[in-house]
């Protein structure tokens, strides 16, 4: 290429820019205010999701809706920031609303178990079966609430692990929930030998549980002869406590009813097995020599 070539070039290219100034000014605009938009969209969501989870605490509701409706609010903000921003650098944001309607059915129909797992966080949320901070136990897992997500419910078991279980599974299971009312009553089968006093043993059971101040001695407390099982006869003693001592009388409750059963006298079987062994004996009798 010779400088005629180069400088015929240059010359169109910039009559080209002069030409389209104003267009590609307008453009170099519409970017500028695109990114603007964005920026502060993200931040406008942010501060709005904040708002509304501190405007509900305040109001004492409780976290999990704060927290699910918080999470909607700010999704749907990003949602409409993005169209602004698609309208601002000249796309036609009818069309693309026409594209994401046919895209959100196809990947509805993708992923079913994930809208699934949406309603199913609406519904946990509305109905509120759970809230945070309660302990539940929910199928084969069991913790307390840490919250409530769009797709997901969070647990913190006793042990400090984190457990996500999807909604969809949460609402379909059955979900025990041991701290939505104050009180609660405990079970316990105390199983003794068969030669014991029936009226003995009730008596013993009953004054370790009449001695624990911490229950709730005025709901009714019951001690009865439950079941004779093959290698015992099993009691069962019935109370009533808060949810926050139940734990701990059950094991002091245990450990008392021990000493009181070994103080008196009164055994615990355990699970036991004779085995005779006829045959071995005969056969051994026979190869014996005989005294003839």
């Amino acid at each position: 290429m010779n400088s005629n070539d180069v400088t015929g070039a240059l010359n169109e290219a910039t009559g080209w820019f002069a030409d389209n100034q104003e267009l590609l000014l307008q453009y170099v605009v519409n970017i500028v205010s695109a990114f603007v938009i964005l920026i502060i969209g993200l931040i406008i969501s942010k501060w709005v999701g904040r708002g509304i989870q501190r405007v509900m605490t305040l109001r004492g509701i409780d976290k999990t809706v704060s927290d699910f409706l918080s999470a909607i609010v700010r999704y749907a903000i990003v949602a409409f920031t993005l169209i602004a921003v698609l309208g601002k650098i000249g796309v036609q944001t009818a069309s693309v609303i026409a594209v994401i309607g046919a895209a959100g059915l196809a990947v509805g129909l993708a992923l079913q178990n994930s809208l699934g797992n949406f309603a199913a966080g609406v519904l946990l949320v509305v109905f509120r079966p759970i809230r945070a901070g309660e302990y539940i136990i929910a199928g084969s897992v069991e913790g307390t609430v840490q919250y409530v997500q769009i797709f997901s419910t969070t647990l913190k078991s006793a042990d400090d692990r984190i457990i996500v279980i999807p909604n969809g599974k949460m609402l379909n299971d059955n979900i025990i929930n041991t701290s939505r009312e104050p009180n609660r009553r405990t079970q316990m089968i105390i199983g003794v030998a068969y030669d014991s006093d029936i009226d003995e043993v009730k008596k013993v059971l009953g004054d370790i549980v009449a001695a624990d101040n911490r229950v709730l001695h005025n709901l009714g407390v019951t001690i009865r002869l439950n079941e004779m099982s093959p290698s015992s006869l099993d009691y069962v003693v019935r109370y009533w406590s808060s949810n926050a001592d139940a734990l701990p009388i059950y094991w002091d409750l245990m450990e008392n009813f021990k000493r009181a059963l070994d103080k008196h006298g009164i055994g615990i079987p355990f699970p036991q097995m004779d085995v005779y062994l006829h045959q071995q004996a005969q056969a051994a009798a026979k190869k014996q020599p005989s005294d003839a």
